[in-house]
């Protein structure tokens, strides 16, 4: 089984700490148990923080030590101004360097930086930090307009709930949209959000705007395998097409044809984990026309070919 150690430092971040505990702990093996093992790892007994509060202290029956025999380390945030521990960075260290797959949640970003983990990499953290974390460690290049990065065997992800993205990612990769699927309506969320946390950095006030395209996103999914354009969706929107990209840009992060797309592939990757379709089926199911258009934007968005993915990931 695939173990995942999370790393609790001495303030760290409470709802940072639950994350990778309930998302990893879902059933999601074939025969309905969970296809992890979590370890919270913790030196001693720590202080769990929400905000400026320290609700509780957390004690485990794993020391820190036991990072060493697990596939994933988790780093939960802990305040961005505070030095880790030199023996909690040599481990982290220690476990990347024995092939670990190491993420962090929020400002678990400055844990690995200090620990030289992201130098000459991309990452992000939460977008209040992300200019702290570029200027003190200059060597990272530093994303703020994104839920989560991944650098292969270093992931990162932004502000708290956006650890939630990362762990459904890290699922998707080691078991396939299908698994994390399942995952998400455990969790009541969506199994892939698109756009990033640039949406959620300015407020605007409901009696400013107060369109909803809930409707129409529910309206675009019921007709992935049919041709849709601007006009099409600003006409059941009821919106000009100007008043339309604006705010589904609010709500999405992005275009409307870009969410459709994002939609299309993800559809793309149930059906062909699911379902033994031919990849023409696939295609005219997911409104992509041919197969040749299947593979163009499948491979930019998932990284491989439909029949690879099939091959990796066919229940």
């Amino acid at each position: 089984m695939h173990v995942v150690a999370v790393l609790a430092l001495d303030g760290v971040s409470a709802l940072d700490l639950s994350i990778p505990c309930q998302v990893f702990a879902i059933p999601t093996g074939h025969d309905g148990t969970p296809a992890y093992e979590v370890r919270v790892c913790a030196d001693r007994a720590v202080a769990a923080t929400a905000g400026p509060v320290e609700p509780f202290r957390i004690s485990s029956s794993h020391g820190w030590d036991d990072v060493l025999g697990a596939g994933t380390v988790v780093v939960p945030g802990i305040p961005h101004d505070q030095v880790p521990s030199p023996r909690a960075l040599r481990l982290l260290r220690e476990a990347a360097a024995g092939g670990a797959r190491i993420a962090s949640i929020c400002t678990g970003a400055f844990v690995l930086a200090h620990a030289g983990l992201l130098e000459g990499r991309r990452a992000t953290t939460h977008w209040r930090f992300a200019d702290v974390l570029a200027e003190r460690f200059p060597g990272t290049r530093v994303d703020p307009s994104v839920l989560y990065v991944d650098e292969g065997r270093i992931l990162t992800s932004a502000g708290i709930a956006a650890g939630l993205d990362l762990c459904l990612h890290m699922i998707r990769r080691d078991h396939g949209a299908a698994v994390a699927a399942k995952a998400a309506r455990m969790l009541v969320m969506p199994p892939q959000r698109t756009g990033g946390q640039a949406q959620y950095i300015e407020y605007r006030a409901p009696e400013e705007d107060t369109a909803d395209l809930g409707d129409t996103l529910q309206w675009m999914r019921g007709k992935l395998g049919e041709p849709l354009s601007l006009a099409d969706i600003a006409a059941h929107a009821m919106m000009s097409r100007r008043s339309l990209a604006r705010h589904f840009r609010a709500q999405t992060g992005t275009t409307p044809l870009r969410w459709l797309l994002a939609q299309r592939v993800q559809r793309a990757r149930e059906l062909l984990e699911t379902t033994a379709l031919p990849l023409t089926r696939v295609a005219q199911e997911c409104g992509f026309g041919s197969v040749e258009t299947l593979r163009h934007h499948f491979a930019r968005q998932v990284g491989t070919t439909p029949s690879a993915y099939r091959m990796a990931f066919r229940v």
